[in-house]
């Protein structure tokens, strides 16, 4: 999570969206950065809504927007298996080294996903679940000029943004059968995603 206060921006940390190299290139330009443990960097809108919010509503008086980044779905899912194909991985219960992508991805959209696919949702993040306001400006990690134009405008000149915590790239295959098994079992995921102007 990076906040600018003046500017009254606060960046939430996606997981698999790119986040990483932001707080990297804003770090000394950002009032704060939550770069760990990753379950305060990665706060959610609700726990942002439920933690955060409050400090700056009650003490400094200031009403924050946010933004987030979402990835296609399917390209999500495939960062999520190669960052888990690490060499440094290897025999931990999330390696993904042991099974295909489609059977990642016939794992992730069970109920009860076995740890390799237990990574959480993107619609989910988003979700305020009732709990104060939704994200205020979403946008496309596959158009990285729309956020970038976005960010000059409220921010200034942008640095210069260098790839962190970068999958391992390889080739992923999925089949249609499984593509559609996705889509139906996690709509919300692709509604979100096709939704953001």
């Amino acid at each position: 999570m990076i906040v600018f206060y003046k500017e009254r921006l606060v960046i939430l940390s996606v997981p698999k969206t790119g986040t990483t190299a932001l707080e990297s290139a804003f770090r000394a330009r950002a009032d704060i950065v939550v770069a760990n443990p990753p379950d305060l960097k990665h706060a959610t809108i609700y726990r942002y809504n439920r933690f955060f919010r409050p400090m700056f509503d009650k003490v400094c008086g200031a009403e924050m927007e946010s933004v987030a980044v979402i990835r296609e779905p399917v390209s999500w899912l495939g960062s999520w298996y190669r960052y888990r194909r690490r060499p440094s991985v290897k025999g931990h219960p999330n390696a993904t080294h042991d099974v295909s992508f489609e059977e990642f991805v016939q794992a992730y959209v069970r109920g009860s996903p076995p740890p390799f696919a237990k990574i959480g949702s993107q619609s989910r993040f988003i979700d305020p679940r009732g709990r104060g306001p939704g994200v205020t400006h979403l946008f496309r990690y596959e158009e990285p000029a729309r956020l970038h134009q976005f960010l000059t405008k409220r921010l200034g000149a942008m640095p210069e943004l260098t790839r962190q915590n970068a999958s391992p790239e390889m080739t992923l295959e999925l089949s249609a059968k499984a593509k559609e098994k996705y889509r139906r079992k996690c709509a919300e995921e692709f509604e979100l995603y096709e939704a953001i102007d």
